[in-house]
């Protein structure tokens, strides 16, 4: 399995847990291992961990660098994509920044309204930018 196909399986956890606050990730993990197409990685399960772990930091940056919308406003795919790729440029500094983006835009395209897209890009650019 590759980098992005743990990504993916991280981005479905978290967006899982939006609905399921109350759930450990660890069970949302097992529920989803179930299944013949999910299996979760070191990769996936750290980054989920961290991406819980400083839930409100990640979530006070995004907040800050998305002019006139708030979480709540958000699409939920949008919101779990944004909280994995700040996750990582916060907090994993063996990721290259553009890699994060990049990542971010291509789970946006698959998942996410097509409007989605380009908003992600446009807040995780301005972190990046504020962040040099």
């Amino acid at each position: 399995m590759n980098r992005s196909q743990e990504r993916e399986q991280a981005f479905i956890i978290l967006f899982e847990a939006i609905f399921h606050p109350d759930t450990p990730t660890e069970e949302l993990f097992a529920l989803a291992e179930e299944s013949d197409f999910f299996t979760g990685t070191k990769f996936s399960r750290e980054l989920v961990a961290r991406t819980v772990e400083h839930g409100p930091e990640i979530d006070t940056e995004i907040e800050a660098y998305s002019v006139d919308w708030s979480l709540n406003r958000l699409t939920k795919v949008a919101l779990a994509i944004l909280r994995l790729a700040v996750c990582e440029i916060l907090y994993f500094d063996d990721i290259p920044v553009s890699v994060s983006i990049n990542e971010a835009v291509e789970l946006a395209k698959k998942y996410a309204e097509k409007k989605d897209s380009s908003f992600i890009n446009g807040v995780l650019g301005s972190i990046a930018r504020a962040r040099e």
